[in-house]
């Protein structure tokens, strides 16, 4: 219809719309995204790896914010620049929210976000998890690829990867502060750093939720003085410091992410601001009492492995 072909055209050419127009045509544009124009540009993967040459699909950028509105033109110079980061996301039965960590993906303004490979580790989802995530192909370079637990799968996608970079992201995150990743890759390169994380926050839970995130967040700044502690939710990692320390501990039954990040030196971990978002599914399956208990367990068994080798139930209450 009018409409339809009125959007694709304006985003082809690149027309800046006024700032209060830009709400209202965000939602047009979410309504209409199917008629958004978009470019195929050739890369060429690790060789390493043994991969033939890939074709990424990439999207015109779309901002849902009036105060960091980017357009991203036809042959603009940010589409062919290689990316130093992969992004890796393990995923179980994740299709009611991947949705919102993909498109909050496309709008980030890292310049090399559209040429970013982006690998999604399925394990075994029975809910079109991988579909939906492929159906980003039109604006991502994502990959499915068999996972398992989320340190098996994390693995899974940095053993692919070719990038001085890695970030893990899971499923259930959404990154509202569009200029996240391209601060964190600053942060991490100006100091050099070997892990950078952010703050978790959770708007739509209860006040309890909000201030087991908040009690989260604190600890997580008090760990620079001492051991760092980062959770998997959102952490970077410099790609061969990732490696030198032997990445996630695939037998790890609980807080693998914990035990990574409780090798890094304490002056090579850094923490990003501002907050990635997530939701309070693990509070509602598992209660807040179990998992305040366990949270106090994991720091005072920091020492002894066997503990989160054993089964506690944490990766069952997921949907």
């Amino acid at each position: 219809n009018a409409s339809s072909i009125f959007w694709s055209v304006s985003i082809r050419f690149g027309y800046v719309f006024p700032a209060k127009w830009r709400p209202g045509l965000w939602a047009t544009a979410k309504r209409y995204m199917p008629s958004v124009s978009f470019v195929v540009i050739p890369t060429k993967r690790c060789r390493s790896k043994g991969t033939e040459s890939s074709i990424s699909t990439v999207a015109v950028g779309l901002s849902k914010e009036p105060r960091t509105s980017r357009l991203i033109l036809r042959g603009s110079p940010s589409m062919t620049m290689k990316s130093e980061l992969t992004i890796i996301i393990p995923a179980k039965n994740e299709a009611k929210l991947i949705p919102n960590l993909l498109s909050s993906l496309i709008l980030q303004d890292y310049p090399q976000i559209s040429s970013t490979k982006i690998y999604l580790a399925d394990a075994g989802s029975t809910d079109g998890t991988p579909e939906i995530a492929s159906s980003y192909g039109k604006w991502l370079d994502i990959d499915v690829i068999p996972g398992g637990l989320p340190s098996v799968g994390r693995n899974a996608g940095a053993s692919r990867a070719c990038t001085p970079y890695v970030l893990f992201i899971d499923a259930d995150i959404e990154l509202l502060d569009q200029t996240l990743i391209r601060r964190t890759m600053e942060l991490a390169k100006r100091r050099d750093l070997h892990c950078v994380t952010t703050n978790i926050v959770c708007p739509g839970g209860s006040r309890w939720d909000r201030m087991l995130y908040q009690g989260n967040n604190f600890m997580q700044q008090l760990s620079r003085l001492y051991k760092p502690f980062s959770t998997g939710m959102f952490m970077l990692f410099d790609k061969a410091q990732f490696d030198a320390l032997g990445g996630f501990h695939e037998q790890a039954l609980y807080a693998e992410d914990y035990l990574l990040s409780q090798k890094v030196k304490g002056g090579k971990f850094g923490i990003v601001r501002e907050s990635v978002q997530t939701t309070n599914r693990r509070f509602k399956k598992m209660g807040h009492l179990k998992l305040i208990r366990l949270f106090l367990n994991t720091a005072l068994h920091t020492h002894r492995e066997s503990f989160f080798l054993r089964d506690h139930k944490y990766w069952h209450s997921e949907a």
